[in-house]
Formats: structure tokens, C-alpha cells, sequence
């Protein structure tokens, strides 16, 4: 599904380079549940932030379904992301001045998809992941768990081949982020390639394969004991 080759990522801040990635080799097949582990620093977001098609490599090929990606403009990642990637956040991205309903919806606008087939699908996602009778709500009367809920069902309403989750417990206390846990397994089952960056060796402990990064660079790839 995803290949990249010799990957490498270079920030530039006036006279400063900083490697942040350094001659990556990772392939990600389809239904995989990969977590990306590491210190802070090591390029974990910017691992993420590459297989999203959000950045470019600086130098290396990336391969998104078979078609070499590196060097694409903005407007052509978007275009290639759109539908086919959901993404969750630590933070959650939620608009207050939407109401739970209306953030989710919000995913299918621009797919032309009909609005009422795009309401049908809301509420469908809504009610897979119990937050119906909060779909009138606004952000700011959900509690954090809730609004996680929130969040992955905007991710996942154009049902998405892959789903990336940036440190997705990390607003969370532990039995909140236990059960946004235990939804990314069952979206994993049903189908859906998750690769997740987190600092819990918990939570990695609950992927099929854990890489860890180290200074840009991957130090360990292992799959996890069934």
C-alpha cells in the first residue's frame, strides 16, 4: 500500500539544517496497525505528516498506492488524500461554532457527494460510534473522550483506506484514551490500515507492528507476539 525508499526530511530555519528523517525504508501493507514510537524529537509527526501526504520528502520516493508521490504540489497531494486518508489528533480540531453533527459532515463537503446521502452517512457514523444523542451538540459541552469520538467519526465518514492518529490518547485521561484504544482496534479489524504515533508503550503494545525512530532514523521494526 505505502513504500517509501531512502527517505529523507531536512528543515531549514535561516543558516540551520535539521534532519528530521534520514534515509527511511518502510513498507505499509494494506490492514496493517502500525504504531511509530521514539523520543520526542526523533520524527515521528514527520514520519506521520509524509505518509499523509501533508509534506514532501526532501529527497527519496514515496509511494502512495502504487504511484510515486515525492515532489507532488499541495494542491495535487490534497487532491490524492481527499476520501482516501482520515486523520486524528491529540487535539481534536473540533469547531465550536459547529455543532457535533455539522464537524462531521464537515469531512464530505467538498467530495460532491448529495446532501442527503451525505446526512444518511453522518448519522450512520454517528450512531457506529454512540454519539448520536450528542449530535446537537457543540464541542465545548462534550467531555474529551467524547470529543475524540467526535473526531474519529470526521476521519472515518469517507470511509478511508488508511487512518493516521497523531498521539490520539494524548488529551486523554486513561480510561478515555483506553476506549479510543480499543476503537482504533476495531476500525483496524473491520479493514482500515492505522498507523499511530503515541508515546505509550502500552499502546503500541496494542499495534500488529511497532517501528521505533531515533534520531530520523528507524531502529527497530518488529512485529508484535499474536
Amino acid at each position: 500500500m505505502l513504500n517509501l525508499k531512502q527517505v529523507s526530511k531536512i528543515h531549514l530555519t535561516g543558516d540551520i539544517q535539521t534532519t528530521a528523517l534520514d534515509n527511511i525504508h518502510l513498507d505499509i501493507n494494506a490492514g496493517e496497525y502500525l504504531a511509530i514510537t521514539g523520543p520526542s524529537g526523533c520524527g515521528k509527526s514527520t514520519l506521520l505528516g509524509l505518509i499523509g501526504l501533508l509534506d514532501v520528502p526532501t529527497s527519496g520516493d514515496y509511494f502512495f498506492e502504487g504511484e510515486n508521490v515525492a515532489g507532488y504540489s499541495e494542491a495535487k497531494l490534497n487532491q490524492l488524500r481527499r476520501g482516501r486518508i482520515g486523520f486524528i489528533f491529540q487535539s481534536f480540531n473540533l469547531i465550536e461554532e459547529l455543532s457535533v453533527f455539522e464537524n462531521v459532515e464537515l469531512a464530505l463537503e467538498y467530495t460532491g457527494m448529495p446532501s442527503k446521502e451525505r446526512r444518511e452517512k453522518v448519522a450512520a457514523m454517528l450512531e457506529k460510534l454512540s454519539i448520536t444523542h450528542r449530535a446537537k451538540h457543540r464541542p465545548s459541552q462534550l467531555s474529551g473522550g467524547q470529543q475524540q469520538r467526535v473526531a474519529i467519526a470526521r476521519a472515518l465518514v469517507a470511509n478511508p483506506a488508511l487512518l493516521l492518529a497523531d498521539e490520539p490518547t494524548g488529551n486523554l485521561d486513561t480510561a478515555h484514551g483506553d476506549e479510543v484504544m480499543r476503537l482504533l482496534r476495531k476500525i483496524n479489524e473491520e479493514g482500515t490500515t492505522v498507523v499511530m504515533v503515541t508515546h505509550s508503550p502500552a499502546h503500541a503494545a496494542q499495534a500488529s507492528r511497532t517501528i521505533n525512530l531515533l534520531d530520523g532514523r528507524i531502529v527497530v521494526d518488529a512485529l508484535q507476539a499474536a
